[in-house]
């Protein structure tokens, strides 16, 4: 699975990762949806990784997901911010997965 970071959601999530203490995770999060199918895509930050993620270099930035949950997803993705909504996106070239992709910064 790759992801390209449009300029401006690179621009939005560098600050975030430019002292080197986060990294960036796709997130597939089931909480409060039922089941797994159910799932909604979210970007993370997180300290380190967990034992089932694994990294993957994007383009421009390098992010962390769940093999587990590659299946609901295509195999190139593109994240872009708008600024005047203050919202990232996540799509592909044949469908839009949400125009309201979670940012999660909070830790821990």
């Amino acid at each position: 699975m790759h992801i390209t970071f449009s300029k401006s959601a690179a621009d939005k999530l560098g600050p975030y990762l430019t002292d080197g203490t986060k990294q960036l995770k796709l997130l597939h999060d089931t909480e409060g949806c039922g089941c797994v199918v159910s799932g909604v895509p979210a970007l993370q930050l997180i300290e380190s990784p967990s034992v089932d993620d694994r990294r993957e270099q994007g383009d421009p930035l390098s992010y962390w997901f769940e093999p587990r949950h590659e299946v609901f997803y295509e195999p190139k993705l593109r994240v872009d911010y708008d600024p005047s909504r203050d919202s990232f996106s996540l799509k592909s070239d044949n469908q839009i997965y949400t125009t309201n992709l979670q940012f999660l910064t909070k830790i821990g």
